[in-house]
């Protein structure tokens, strides 16, 4: 019998366990940690949603004056991390991190319902706030200024693309029997097993 193909490529193995995850997660299996780390090497790490993804990386998308935008412009590496507990498993992947391309973001920020893209008007991410209800003014404000006509994606949001150098494949076990599989990216993936 031949081998099967998916089980030694990390990206259609990635493909598999994430349809598998969308029909059994209750909840938002697209849903990543981020993690990056200023110029400093000070870290942090938040909660993201996945908006695309295939062999050249795995897509999400902010405001470039956030933190995260901060960080990945000083310190371009980041670290992914699914987990979908209803499957028992998990994914890290890490590489460098790239912006992806203007009319990437433009196709994106066009997909995003109309109350999306006015609240990436609306918020001056990551800053401090005096109170919610200058965020909620600012909206309804822009809401009023678009009216009636196609809203831009603001010069400051975009995405961020992480090309992936590892991949980690995890399965929970009995006994913390763990299946640790370790893709790495050197020219082509080569594999190996990690302890749990």
């Amino acid at each position: 019998m031949a081998a099967d193909p998916i089980a030694h490529d990390p990206i259609k193995l990635f493909d598999a366990w994430f349809a598998e995850a969308r029909a059994s997660e209750p909840n938002d299996p697209e849903t990543m940690a981020l993690a990056t780390a200023d110029a400093a090497g000070r870290p942090s790490v938040r909660m993201v949603l996945l908006k695309g993804h295939g062999p050249d990386g795995f897509v999400f998308y902010t405001n470039l004056d956030s933190r995260k935008g901060e960080d990945l412009a000083g310190n371009p590496h980041a670290a992914l991390l699914f987990h979908w507990k209803a499957l028992r498993r998990q994914i890290r992947i890490e590489g460098p991190v790239a912006l992806v391309s203007d009319s990437d973001a433009d196709i994106y920020f066009a997909s995003r319902s109309r109350d999306s893209q006015l609240g990436a008007w609306a918020s001056d991410q990551s800053r401090p706030l005096s109170d919610c209800a200058t965020f909620e003014a600012r909206f309804k404000d822009l809401r009023l200024s678009f009216e009636g006509r196609d809203i831009p994606r603001p010069p400051r949001w975009s995405g961020f693309r992480v090309a992936p150098q590892t991949m980690e494949f995890w399965i929970d076990r009995e006994h913390r029997l763990h299946e640790r599989r370790l893709f790495t990216w050197q020219g082509a993936w080569s594999e190996s097993l990690l302890y749990p």
